[in-house]
């Protein structure tokens, strides 16, 4: 929000174009306290987005919480869609709405931010014909997503926040391109028109790429690969949207919790096998006390695994002493 609210102090209201802002936010807040604030720091006209609101120049329109703000022609669609990159609302759900719609007159800006939100969308950007613009990864608290953007995209300019004000002032000043209908790649087009449904069919996924053995950790549901324009992405048929790198960190964090989920019910079998040895006798306390020591050794190797990983991750360990022989 201070990189925001730096921003749009440089914007004044005779801006000759529409702003729309994707803010991560939580899905319980209002959006209104934001939506003051930011008017305390600009001349734009700063309002919460709501669906069929038409698009004025001079204006901010911030995506409501726990909702997809799109853009269909020249008027906003508000819709609680699948998520896509983890995010509700999503960067590169608006992004893709606006390059399909509006084409080269659309510039994408990526602001600090953490993971991926809003790299595929400045490729649909581009795509489109549209301008793309990134915070200096140096100049950004939380520089993840400009670099992201930059690794993904080709970006146009680059700079630090408080010159992108002017840049944006002399972009929009610029003679626009007319959008021919045929710039507008066939695939862009029919994921917009998919999310402005909210959910698709499989049928009209098979036309954007190709079902793979992977599975949609948010649904389950299977999930296709697309690699369409230079982000390799994944989607599945509802509509959750993932790029690599972000389907990634999504499987490794579902992997940890089912490995932490198999340590528990390990810990309660060699707890079972503990008792049944002690009060057992002979030949069968005996088998009991084998199968004791050998649970304890797995356990032991998974719990290693688990710990390990997560200082390489640099994630907080659930518990300091976990690192100990399990007795």
């Amino acid at each position: 929000m201070p990189a925001l609210t730096q921003l749009v102090e440089q914007l004044p209201a005779s801006l000759p174009a529409a702003v729309l802002v994707v803010q991560h936010l939580s899905p319980d807040s209002t959006g209104e306290p934001l939506v003051n604030r930011l008017n305390h720091h600009t001349d734009l006209r700063c309002q919460l987005a709501v669906n069929n609101m038409p698009l004025e120049a001079g204006t901010l329109y911030l995506a409501p919480p726990d909702r997809h703000m799109l853009v269909k022609d020249d008027y906003l669609l508000v819709t609680k869609g699948p998520r896509e990159n983890n995010y509700r609302p999503a960067a590169d759900a608006l992004f893709r709405s606006a390059a399909v719609h509006h084409g080269p007159n659309v510039i994408g800006v990526v602001l600090t931010g953490m993971l991926h939100d809003g790299t595929a969308g400045l490729d649909f950007i581009k795509r489109c014909g549209g301008t793309a613009v990134v915070q200096d990864p140096h100049d950004a608290e939380f520089p993840s997503m400009p670099e992201s953007a930059l690794h993904g995209t080709d970006v146009d300019y680059v700079v630090p926040l408080d010159m992108m004000g002017r840049l944006l002032l002399e972009l929009v000043g610029m003679p626009s391109r007319p959008l021919v209908e045929a710039s507008v790649p066939e695939d862009l087009r029919l994921e917009a028109s998919i999310a402005e449904r909210v959910v698709g069919q499989t049928y009209e996924v098979d036309q954007l790429g190709q079902q793979v053995p992977l599975t949609c950790p948010d649904c389950g549901g299977t999930l296709w690969e697309l690699r369409q324009g230079k982000m390799l992405r994944y989607r599945c048929h509802t509509g959750h949207s993932f790029t690599a790198d972000a389907l990634l960190e999504k499987t490794q964090h579902a992997m940890e919790e089912t490995l932490w989920v198999a340590l528990r019910m390990m810990e309660e079998r060699k707890n079972l096998l503990t008792s049944m040895a002690v009060r057992g006798e002979g030949l069968w306390s005996a088998q009991q006390e084998e199968k004791l020591n050998e649970i304890k050794k797995h356990i032991n190797r998974l719990r290693k695994f688990l710990i390990n990983g997560q200082k390489e991750e640099g994630l907080p360990l659930r518990n300091s002493t976990e690192d100990q022989p399990t007795n």
